[in-house]
């Protein structure tokens, strides 16, 4: 676990350190900013910019209410870019290219699975540190209704912003080891995408070995 915390640091503390850096002098405007790559699939930790921009209310440099509008602002035109990455690339991305191909099939279950459970899935994924990154993508995929997708997102954003920046009012100069601390979340649910994934690989190796048995 140590060593894993040191790499993780090596790769995030530089950009930890520029975002806050980015923070103290521009407020708001870098709040916004840094949470709609965050949600553009761009490596940059919602936990820190909440946790400081928390600690910078409890300074009275900034408001909780301006630091949660921009943080779910941030948020909701982050994933307009996912989604439209997702909306917009499905068919060179997952109809063509070579790696990441999937047949039709999986297109339409991907789209039934979101007619079903995508309402849940948007708003729980952004409570989730990791996943609610990329639920955008297979959202724009199945084409969900851009409307439902962005309340639903807006809706599952609040909690996740407000949670961090209270805990960033509360604890104050502590917010970098709280940050620390909530890496060891991050950890779990990697490690839950990649048992997922995994399993879904397996699975869908025997159904390719089933159909080619079957066609033999």
């Amino acid at each position: 676990m140590f060593v894993q915390a040191s790499v993780t640091d090596f790769v995030l503390n530089p950009i930890v350190n520029a975002a806050t850096d980015f923070i103290s002098s521009a407020g708001y405007p870098a709040i916004f900013i840094l949470m709609t790559m965050e949600s553009a699939l761009l490596p940059i930790p919602s936990e820190a910019i909440m946790l400081f921009a928390g600690f910078a209310v409890s300074k009275g440099e900034l408001t909780l209410f301006g630091i949660v509008a921009a943080g779910v602002l941030g948020n909701l035109v982050g994933s307009w870019i996912g989604y439209a990455i997702g909306y917009y690339g499905r068919t060179d991305l997952l109809e063509r290219h070579r790696i990441f191909h999937v047949n039709p099939e999986w297109l339409r279950k991907t789209e039934g699975y979101f007619e079903r459970y995508g309402d849940a899935t948007v708003f729980f994924s952004r409570m989730l540190p990791i996943v609610r990154t990329f639920v955008s993508l297979p959202a724009g995929v199945a084409r969900m209704p851009i409307v439902r997708f962005s309340v639903l997102t807006v809706l599952g954003s609040i909690p996740w912003v407000l949670a961090l920046g209270l805990l960033g009012q509360a604890v104050g100069d502590n917010w970098e080891t709280w940050r620390h601390n909530l890496g060891y979340l991050d950890y779990v649910v990697a490690a839950a995408i990649v048992i997922g994934i995994g399993y879904w690989l397996v699975q869908r190796r025997r159904r390719d070995q089933d159909g080619d048995a079957a066609a033999a």
